[in-house]
């Protein structure tokens, strides 16, 4: 018992340092059930500016709102929909994110600049014990360098920003290793605008039939909607017919990235099975770890096979076409 007595300890210690940073405008990393995330008090102008910096990320693209419970939404949102209602005490606490008509108080530099705020109640231990102890919500993009992979562990994002962060708060492999569903509302008509961790068919089953607009390069309502994103440095493709492009870079360094079984009679470098039971909740939550190890090779491309395009299976072809722009 020692061990867990201990590990409590330091969280206790972690947490209450991550408040203290949070108050004096600085920016750390929380661990969410989703990705890692950047994370500063939503008033701080100050530490708003931090996270553009140090993500190098467009002042166009809004961030999200974290908030402790669904019964805080009317703190940040005005004029909520019901169909957002019901979506929320759906899935609040949960891999879901609403954009709805901001409050005033929410400052226009995390929303960039629109009248509506992205916001979502996380679902992971660690940060709801942050937010528990905080009289602020958090806004909290990805810990990562905007465009590149998404972090699903605090070596990601230690890798990715070193001692350029006072504190990452560590709560382990994130569960669903996905972003989070977006959607949004135009005339009370739902929008996805983000494809994430809860798929368009379970949205659906609650709300009904959704539009979907998940591009948009110059204007985007929400994260994650321009074409290039979630990218490792290596050359990316994806495909149907994973050995026809293995014939076509004959000769190079290639990694493998495949849903349930690997590819024989084949020299690869490496090959990454991202479920071998063809479980697609499992294989979304190793698709960016698997894209970090065979981001680490020096290859010469990575092949990403195309996944079944139903469920999860539709988010992750989505995460693999941006990311091989």
């Amino acid at each position: 018992m020692q061990p867990l007595k201990f590990k409590m300890q330091r969280l206790t210690s972690q947490i209450k340092r991550a408040i203290a940073l949070l108050n004096n405008d600085d920016v750390i990393a929380i661990p969410t059930e989703t990705v890692y995330g950047l994370a500063e008090n939503v008033h701080s102008e100050k530490a708003t500016s931090k996270i553009f910096k140090l993500k190098n990320r467009p002042s166009f693209n809004p961030l999200i709102v974290h908030i402790k419970l669904l019964a805080y939404l009317e703190n940040v949102a005005i004029d909520i929909p019901d169909k957002a209602i019901k979506l929320a005490e759906t899935f609040f606490p949960g891999a879901l994110t609403l954009v709805l008509k901001k409050q005033t108080t929410i400052p226009d530099s995390v929303t960039a600049g629109k009248v509506t705020v992205a916001v979502r109640v996380p679902n992971h231990p660690v940060t709801i014990s942050l937010l528990e102890q905080l009289n602020f919500p958090l806004a909290a993009p990805g810990a990562n360098p905007f465009g590149s992979i998404s972090p699903t562990s605090a070596e990601h994002v230690y890798t990715y920003f070193k001692d350029k962060l006072s504190l990452i708060l560590d709560g382990g492999i994130c569960q669903k290793g996905l972003e989070s569903t977006i959607i949004g509302f135009q005339n009370n008509q739902p929008i996805l605008y983000r494809h994430g961790s809860i798929s368009v068919e379970e949205i659906e089953s609650v709300i009904g039939k959704l539009k979907i607009i998940t591009k948009n390069e110059t204007t985007p309502d929400a994260p994650g909607m321009l074409s290039k994103h979630y990218a490792p440095i290596t050359k990316t493709f994806l495909t149907s017919d994973v050995n026809e492009l293995i014939k076509k870079h004959f000769g190079k360094k290639i990694g493998l990235l495949l849903f349930d079984q690997k590819i024989t009679g084949a020299t690869i470098l490496c090959q990454e099975i991202l479920s071998t039971t063809s479980n697609l909740e499992q294989a979304a939550s190793n698709l960016y770890s698997a894209l970090h190890r065979l981001d680490k090779l020096r290859l010469d491309v990575i092949i990403a096979e195309r996944f079944p395009d139903a469920g999860l299976g539709k988010t992750i072809n989505d995460k693999l076409e941006r990311a091989s722009k």
